[in-house]
C-alpha cells in the first residue's frame, strides 16, 4: 500500500492529511507525530476530491438511459425526469463544495493534480458537465422549454469537449508517460480522462439532432466526429495496458476493484457515438458517405457491444469475489453507475440502428442493474457524508 501526504500550514498548527492510493480517501495523521506541530492543537482537513464528479454522472446517466430505452411505460419519463432533476441538485452541491475545498485548504486541493491516483478523475468533470447539458435537452425540455435546455446543452457541450480534451492529453502525458508508468500500476481510473471525449461525441450527436441545417450543426457534428478519433486511439494502448495487468491475477486492493467497471465506459459510450452519429449522418453528409458510416456502425457497435457484454460477466465475477473477502466501501463505488449506464445508452442505440429483440432486452436489463447500483451506492454516500466521514476528518490525539 502506498500513501502521499500533504502538508498545509496555517497559524500555529498544521493541517496534514495522508491520501491512501487504493482509496482515494483520507485518514488523519496525528498532530504529534509531524514535526514542528503543538500538540493540543485541533486541526481539520477538508477533503474534497474530482471523483465525486463521478456522482454527477452515476446519477444524470439514468435520465439519459432511461429517456433512450426502446421500451417506454408512462412511469419511465417521470424516473427520468426525476434523475435529472437530482443531477442537477447534486452538480450544484458538487461544484459549490469543490470551490469551498479550494479556499479553504488550497495546498491540498493543488496536490490532486500530481497525485498518481486522483489525478486521472479530473476526467469526471468534463463528463459530468456533458452529463448534465444533454440530460437537460433530452429530459429537462419540459420543464424549462426548449431554447434554455438547446442553450444549456450548447455551454455544457462546448466547456465538456474543451476540458476533454485537456483531460485526455494532458493527464496520461504526466502521469503515464513522463512518469513512465508500468502495467503493474494500471487500473481502471486511468481511462477517465479519455472516455470524455467519447461523451462529447455522443453528446454532439444528440445536440446536432436539435439544431437546424447550418454550418453550427455541421461543425458539432465534425467535433463530434474528431472527439469519437480522439477518444479510440486514446483509450486504446490504456485498454491494452489494463488487459495485461489483469491477466496477471494481480487486480489491486479491494477499495479499488471496483474501477474494473470503468474498463465499460469506453466501450458502451463509443457504441452509443457511433450509432448516434451514423443517425443524424444523412443531415450533414452526403448520402453515400451517410451510408458508408452506417455500415460502419453496425460493425463497429456489434463488435464491441459483444465485447462489452462480455466484460460485464468479468467484473461481476470480479466484484462477487471480492466482496465476498470484504470489499469496502469508498467512492470508488460509483464506478458501477457510469459505466453501466453506457451500456444501457449503447444497447439501445444499436437497438434504434439494427432492431431486435436481444438489444431491447439488454438495455432493458442492464437499466434495472443500473438503477439498483445506483441506489445501494448513494445511500453508502450519503452516509458518508452525514457522518462526515467523506467529507472531513479530524486529527485525534489533540
Amino acid at each position: 500500500m502506498t500513501f502521499q501526504r500533504f502538508g498545509l500550514y496555517r497559524g500555529r498548527g498544521i493541517h496534514a492529511i495522508v491520501v491512501d492510493m487504493t482509496t482515494m480517501t483520507a485518514r488523519p495523521t496525528p498532530a504529534g507525530s509531524l514535526p514542528g506541530t503543538a500538540r493540543g492543537v485541533r486541526a481539520r482537513v477538508t477533503y474534497f476530491p474530482p471523483n465525486w464528479f463521478a456522482a454527477v454522472m452515476g446519477t444524470g446517466i439514468i435520465a439519459i438511459a432511461a429517456h433512450g430505452l426502446p421500451w417506454q411505460p408512462a412511469v419511465l419519463s417521470v424516473v427520468a425526469a426525476g434523475f435529472w432533476m437530482l443531477a442537477c441538485v447534486v452538480f450544484g452541491g458538487v461544484v459549490i463544495t469543490t470551490i469551498g475545498h479550494w479556499l479553504m485548504d488550497p495546498a491540498v486541493a493543488r496536490s490532486h493534480h500530481d497525485h498518481r491516483v486522483v489525478a486521472h478523475f479530473y476526467g469526471a468533470v468534463p463528463m459530468a458537465v456533458m452529463t448534465v447539458g444533454t440530460s437537460t435537452l433530452l429530459v429537462g425540455v419540459g420543464v424549462v422549454g426548449r431554447d434554455v435546455a438547446v442553450g444549456v446543452d450548447v455551454v455544457c457541450w462546448i466547456v465538456g469537449t474543451l476540458g476533454g480534451v485537456v483531460t485526455a492529453l494532458v493527464i496520461p502525458y504526466r502521469h503515464l508517460i513522463l512518469r513512465r508508468a508500468h502495467v503493474g500500476e494500471a487500473f481502471g481510473g486511468w481511462l477517465m480522462p479519455v472516455v470524455a471525449p467519447m461523451v462529447s461525441a455522443s453528446a454532439a450527436a444528440i445536440l446536432a439532432g436539435q439544431l437546424g441545417a447550418g454550418w453550427a450543426r455541421t461543425l458539432v457534428l465534425g467535433v463530434g466526429f474528431a472527439m469519437f478519433g480522439l477518444a479510440v486511439v486514446a483509450a486504446t494502448p490504456i485498454l491494452v495496458a489494463l488487459v495485461r495487468r489483469f491477466r496477471t491475477g494481480d487486480h489491486g486492493a479491494a477499495t479499488m476493484m471496483p474501477t474494473w467497471w470503468i474498463v465499460l465506459g469506453p466501450l458502451g459510450q463509443s457504441v452509443t457515438a457511433v450509432c448516434l452519429l451514423a443517425h443524424v449522418a444523412p443531415d450533414a453528409v452526403s448520402a453515400s458517405v451517410a451510408g458508408a458510416m452506417h455500415e460502419f456502425a453496425v460493425a463497429y457497435g456489434l463488435v464491441v457491444w459483444a465485447v462489452a457484454t462480455v466484460w460485464i460477466l468479468v467484473a461481476a465475477r470480479l466484484t462477487v469475489r471480492t466482496a465476498r473477502a470484504g470489499m469496502p466501501f469508498a467512492m470508488t463505488w460509483w464506478s458501477f453507475t457510469f459505466p453501466m449506464g453506457t451500456y444501457v445508452t449503447g444497447s439501445s442505440a444499436l437497438a434504434l440502428t439494427l432492431g431486435g429483440p436481444v438489444f431491447e432486452v439488454a438495455a432493458v436489463a442492464g437499466f434495472a442493474v443500473l438503477v439498483l447500483a445506483w441506489g445501494v451506492v448513494a445511500a453508502r454516500t450519503v452516509r458518508g457524508v452525514v457522518s462526515g466521514e467523506l467529507l472531513r476528518l479530524p486529527i485525534p490525539g489533540c
